[in-house]
């Protein structure tokens, strides 16, 4: 066994997995922890004869510990240590320790809740937040507490909140490691030399590689985004091959959907007396040892899937990494000795980089999460522990998915066909299409699509432009490789899932039944398989110069450049960007609009539709065939149902608005009312709580039309008829009896004066008004108030022709200061009325003198 790092800190993480069943292992990168602890666990008593299990969180990262792991026992791989990944199993009767990744472990969760043969789970790197470790910590977390109080879990991470984790664990131990590092100098680029249009970007990564090559010694890792970005660099390199500086330089890619050779040739150090160039995604940013690295080169960049709950639809995005995954790639050049670390952008620009990855359960599809849930046995998150509960619009969303895919019923409880769906190991929608396949006999073309759609793009250059899906889908079934445009690798992989998931197929029962495929046209298959997976993203062309569709979910989507599928008229879209007002169509396949009722009658509704045509003032009604949002087919009502007639004049008020309806001041005053006493809700706090009212401005009346007003209109067939209605009593009826008592208590429309007039209050500006002529106030020292006398009224004192002569909310100031000027104007105007010198001490009146 090597001298690793990590070895100085084992007897502490023995000492405490020894004494508690969850455990927190912080060790930077570097320090062996993948490798070091599962083999140095071996021998620990309490294992008992059963198995470790460790979660990785890529196949690349799983396969290599396994291989390193099984070398440093001088064994081969599926003896005492194995792995298992998607599609690809080393392991036997004698493993003791299985590396994982992709969900297989939660697999063997849902198939053995207890784990029975198994005493330890090893979470690595769990600082990625990957879903699949979130959701299996979870669900290890309530077996343990429910099924087996023994099950040991250690998380181990390089760059992690231990406290967190701690914390979620039940207060674990956390065991730290020192690690081994060397010095390594940063560098970041001149603002001129920062580039921010992504294209540039190979460009000016092969720049740079050939510039630290030609100064430094030693192997060199770049980070890039993605696949795409790797070729192009690799492009311009192979370009430079006749340069000194490469005379002796291996280029290398590195990325998850590699082949195992080519990834082998990546890690593998380079041969006597050559470097080598290793251009990779995040995969090789932990868990990975690459052998002779003392270079790095860093875009700053990756790619992640995020998804968006307001389209239901995920999106590739290339995002800046964060600060955590800067330190973790630039450690890369300092494993073995001093190194040199370029990063390509300024310095100035590093303190904004977030502090770390957003965890992946946070901006994620969750219908796989779900589905896995209620397989579970849960239908609530909360009944789980987590880092991060999943968000709820997410949440909700995949739960209407799986809810229209058949998999969960209306309490949200698993299906035999959404147990079947899991079973497949793949996406709900894509599990949902094989399933459903079977009923037309096309096995063999979902499982290729199935497989396809989980691949990356097999054409490649210009050919990728493309967006026909049946393309790929006539290269995948004439059994031949392809050109120099397809990817070959990924080819190879797409057929061999798809014949696993056709084994698969044919082990359920009934999976073999129907024959209707050969009825099918060839040409027609795609789509109508796609349809059963993306039913919300069946989309009709709208034929306009934008090349635009409109999808069954509402959604609209576009070709951003002339290709033949823009001209079709229906189409299934099985990749979108998810951006702008009209999402970006990459991935599609043509559907004959006449199969639609034919193969996918469920999900066909007719409805009547009766809109107000304020043009020939009357409503115009009409029979609509629609599937989601899309109108298959319209054509007139002969008859209007007096609901429907109701809903067009519904419609007219919500053309014309509320000005077209009857509204008396009684009306207005209410409204007026409720407003203030909403407007006053914070400031009184003690006395509005417990009172319950509605929004009345425009805005939310004309949104609510539907609840307060439709009632009303039953029988009304005219705009004329809505002069019957009592706008008054309707609102009266949105308010409780108690809720109506208080306002009138609180808000009253009139108040009585000391002359004994009754006067209105008028709660139309901000602060209540009472309008009544100065005369009728004598006697009065305090102003009036409402709120049971918190709220002073805005006075608007008048002359006896009801003209304004003062404003105050103050009326003991007025008398005081005011009224002797104000009197003298008056007497002279008002030689009839009554003016004393002593208003507090008069009698209050609304008539002259002779009269009184």
């Amino acid at each position: 066994m090597p001298e690793l790092p990590i070895n100085a800190a084992l007897p502490d993480l023995l000492a405490a997995l020894a004494g508690h069943n969850n455990v927190v292992l912080q060790a930077p990168p570097g320090a062996g922890k993948t490798t070091a602890v599962p083999l140095a666990l071996l021998e620990c008593g309490w294992l008992a004869g059963r198995n470790i299990i460790m979660l990785e969180p890529r196949r690349l990262a799983a396969r290599t510990a396994a291989r390193r792991m099984a070398s440093l026992l001088g064994e081969p791989v599926g003896q005492t240590v194995g792995y298992q990944v998607r599609g690809e199993r080393q392991a036997g009767a004698g493993t003791r320790i299985l590396v994982v990744t992709e969900g297989i472990l939660t697999r063997l969760l849902q198939s053995d809740p207890e784990l029975a043969r198994t005493a330890l789970v090893i979470f690595d790197e769990f600082h990625e937040r990957n879903l699949q470790a979130d959701l299996s910590l979870a669900l290890c977390l309530q077996s343990q507490e429910v099924l087996r109080e023994d099950l040991k879990l250690l998380v181990m991470s390089a760059t992690l909140d231990a406290a967190g984790v701690a914390s979620l664990l039940g207060g674990a131990p956390v065991v730290s490691s020192e690690g081994r590092s060397y010095p390594v100098e940063t560098r970041y680029l001149a603002p001129r030399e920062v580039v921010e249009d992504a294209r540039q970007l190979p460009a000016l990564m092969a720049r740079k590689i050939g510039e630290l090559l030609a100064e430094a010694g030693g192997s060199l890792l770049a980070f890039l985004p993605g696949v795409g970005e790797i070729r192009r660099v690799g492009e311009l390199l192979a370009e430079r091959a006749g340069d000194e500086v490469f005379n002796d330089v291996d280029i290398a890619p590195l990325y998850g959907d590699l082949g195992r050779e080519q990834q082998d040739a990546a890690i593998a150090p380079a041969p006597q007396g050559r470097r080598k160039v290793v251009l990779a995604t995040n995969v090789a940013e932990t868990s990975l040892t690459i052998e002779g690295i003392s270079l790095v080169v860093d875009s700053g960049l990756m790619r992640e899937s995020r998804f968006d709950p307001n389209t239901g639809m995920n999106r590739l995005e290339t995002t800046t990494i964060s600060r955590a995954s800067a330190t973790q790639r630039c450690g890369r050049a300092g494993r073995l000795g001093p190194g040199t670390c370029l990063r390509l952008w300024t310095e100035s620009r590093h303190g904004g980089l977030p502090a770390k990855n957003t965890p992946e359960i946070l901006n994620s599809d969750l219908a796989p999460l779900v589905l896995e849930l209620a397989q579970w046995g849960v239908s609530d998150p909360d009944e789980l522990q987590w880092l991060d509960l999943p968000p709820p619009g997410p949440l909700g969303q995949a739960r209407d998915l799986l809810q229209r895919l058949e998999a969960l019923d209306a309490e949200l409880r698993i299906t035999a066909h959404g147990a079947a769906m899991l079973a497949l190991g793949t996406h709900p929608r894509l599990a949902h299409m094989m399933l459903h396949s079977c009923d037309w006999g096309l096995q063999r073309e979902a499982c290729l699509l199935a497989a396809l759609l989980s691949e990356r793009d097999i054409f490649r250059g210009e050919r990728r432009l493309d967006r026909d899906l049946h393309r790929r889908m006539e290269l995948l079934l004439e059994g031949g490789k392809g050109d120099g445009t397809v990817d070959r690798g990924a080819v190879q992989r797409i057929r061999q899932q798809a014949r696993t998931w056709q084994a698969q197929l044919a082990r359920m029962d009934g999976s073999t039944a129907g024959s209707g495929g050969s009825a099918i046209d060839t040409a027609d298959r795609t789509g109508l398989l796609l349809a059963l997976a993306y039913p919300d993203r069946i989309a009709r062309n709208r034929h306009d110069r934008g090349r635009r569709f409109l999808l069954a979910s509402g959604r609209g989507a576009h070709f951003s450049h002339d290709d033949e599928l823009a001209v079709a008229d229906y189409l299934v879209v099985a990749e979108l960007d998810g951006q702008g007002r009209d999402a970006r169509i990459l991935l599609a396949a043509q559907i004959p609009g006449e199969l639609l009722p034919e193969y996918f009658p469920h999900l066909i509704e007719q409805e009547e539709q009766v809109r107000w045509d304020d043009r020939v003032g009357r409503a115009v009604a009409s029979v609509r065939t629609c599937l989601g949002r899309i109108v298959l087919d319209e054509r007139a009502a002969e008859n209007i149902s007096p609901d429907a007639l109701s809903r067009a004049l519904l419609d007219a008020v919500r053309q014309k608005g509320l000005g077209v309806l009857p509204w008396t001041r009684e009306a207005n005053a209410l409204r007026a009312r409720v407003g203030f006493l909403r407007a006053q809700a914070d400031n009184y706090p003690d006395l509005l709580a417990g009172l319950s009212l509605p929004r009345w401005n425009d805005d939310c009346l004309l949104e609510s039309l539907e609840d307060w007003l439709l009632p009303h209109l039953a029988g009304m067939r005219s705009l004329e008829q809505l002069s019957g209605l009592n706008m008054h009593g309707i609102l009266q009826g949105q308010l409780e009896w108690a809720d109506l008592q208080q306002i009138d208590e609180f808000a009253p429309t009139h108040i009585v004066v000391p002359s004994g007039s009754r006067m209105p209050i008028d709660y139309g500006e901000d602060i209540p008004v009472l309008a009544v002529r100065l005369q009728e106030l004598f006697g009065l020292a305090q102003t009036p108030a409402i709120l049971q006398g918190r709220f002073e009224l805005m006075i608007h004192l008048l002359s006896p022709a009801q003209r304004p002569v003062q404003v105050t909310r103050d009326l003991a100031s007025f008398w005081q200061n005011t009224y002797t000027e104000v009197k003298k104007e008056l007497r002279i105007r008002y030689q009839k009325h009554y003016w004393p010198d002593d208003p507090l001490s008069a009698q209050a009146t609304s008539k002259t003198r002779k009269r009184m």
